[in-house]
Parts: C-alpha cells; sequence; structure tokens
C-alpha cells in the first residue's frame, strides 16, 4: 500500500490529467481557434469608399477545427454566415495537415487517458515494473505533450504559411471577395497549449511523490527508576 504523500500527490495527478483531457475536447469542439476581420474589397470598391467608410465594409470571421461562422458587410447589410469545414472546405485547405492536427490532438487525449489510469493504479498499489511506475508515467506525459504540441504547432504553420484564414473567409464567394485585414488566436487554441502544460505539472507532482517525507518519531514514555532507598521503604 503507498504512503499517504503518494496517495496524495498521484491523486493530484490524476486530476490534472482529467483536466488535461478536458482541455483537449473542449478545444476541439469549440470554434474559437481563430478570430479576425475581414473587409469587403468589392464593395468597397464599387462605391469607392474612403478610409472612413471602410468601416462599413469590415466584418469578423472566427472558426475552429470542425466549424467556425463570419459576418460580412457589403453595403447589403451585416450578413451572417456558417462555416463548415468538413465535407467539402477542408478540400480547399491543406487538408491533409487540417486532418494531421485533429490526429495529433486525439492521441494526446488517448495518452492523457492511459496517464491517468496509470496514476490511478501508483495512488492504490505498489507497482512492481518500473514502466508501471514513475518512469511509465513520465513516459506517457511526455508523448502526450509531444503529440499535443505538434498538433498546435500543424496548426499555426496551416494558418501562418498557408493563408488558412482567407482561404476559410472565400469559400463559395462567387460575388464579392474577402481581404483579411487580421486574424489572431483565440481562448480554444490556448487552451490546446495549456493541456500541453499540464501534462509537464503532471511530471513534476510525479517528481514529487519520491520525495521521502520523515516519519513522526513516537517517544515511548519513560519507565521509572527504582533506586535503593526505595527498596528499602
Amino acid at each position: 500500500m503507498p504512503s499517504l504523500w503518494k496517495r496524495i500527490t498521484f491523486s493530484v495527478a490524476s486530476v490534472l490529467c482529467v483536466g488535461s483531457v478536458v482541455l483537449l475536447v473542449v478545444a476541439l469542439s469549440t470554434e474559437r481557434w481563430v478570430t479576425g476581420r475581414i473587409l469587403c474589397k468589392t464593395g468597397a470598391e464599387i462605391v469607392n469608399a474612403s478610409h472612413p467608410e471602410m468601416e462599413q465594409f469590415i466584418g469578423n470571421i472566427y472558426y475552429g477545427l470542425f466549424q467556425g461562422g463570419k459576418s460580412k458587410k457589403c453595403g447589403l447589410g451585416t450578413r451572417r454566415s456558417k462555416i463548415f469545414i468538413f465535407p467539402k472546405l477542408v478540400r480547399t485547405l491543406n487538408g491533409g495537415l487540417h486532418m494531421m492536427v485533429i490526429l495529433f490532438l486525439f492521441v494526446a487525449i488517448g495518452f492523457a487517458l492511459v496517464s491517468l489510469f496509470f496514476c490511478i493504479f501508483n495512488a492504490r498499489k505498489v507497482p512492481y515494473q518500473s514502466i508501471k511506475g514513475h518512469k511509465g508515467l513520465y513516459l506517457w506525459n511526455l508523448i502526450a505533450a509531444l503529440f499535443g504540441a505538434l498538433g498546435v504547432l500543424c496548426f499555426l504553420a496551416a494558418m501562418r504559411c498557408h493563408s488558412l484564414t482567407e482561404r476559410v473567409a472565400n469559400y463559395k464567394e462567387n460575388l464579392f471577395v474577402l481581404v483579411v485585414l487580421d486574424d489572431s488566436l483565440d481562448w480554444s487554441f490556448w487552451l490546446g497549449v495549456s493541456s500541453i502544460a499540464t501534462h509537464f505539472a503532471v511530471c513534476g507532482v510525479v517528481a514529487m511523490s519520491r520525495i521521502k517525507l520523515p516519519k513522526p518519531e513516537i517517544k515511548k514514555p519513560e519507565e521509572p527508576t527504582i533506586s535503593a532507598l526505595d527498596l528499602l521503604y
């Protein structure tokens, strides 16, 4: 049976593993990986809009790994539309890179669950094999962090090097040309980054479990000493 200190540290590590899985699931399912502003270039050119009038042709866009939305202003008021990455839009993007992002994040979730299982196992029992103990936990968490980092980096590459936002914004736009004024990473992306940091925190907690705390010494009650004078009485 593990000591109280080890049960506490491995329980904390288990909570962190659950947190990592939750962060990745939320990041995958939400639509705020990227947010930005888009200019309806065609509408602005038709009316020959001056700089102050440009604000009337600037809309917004947001999207995640599976869907998103945009609101464009082309002189006919604000028009909102939903964006679905699958099954057609992904063909106009770098589909292989986009699928790698999703695959890497799902693999990271899988290894985070493996780490969770071994944290619970170590909190209840003392493993006989090192792969089931501290070394195994270091390995599973580092692999989960690695795949999470690969997913995040692949998304950054798609966004910065392959004009991801511009392609998403102009999908099925036959009459108007939309120009991306600016785009930035939003909270869904940073949830994925936080999940990576969580695995390093797990490794730190597991390392703390190896600290041997001093055991409290129980003082034995002193036995009364009987002298020769006591025996005479």
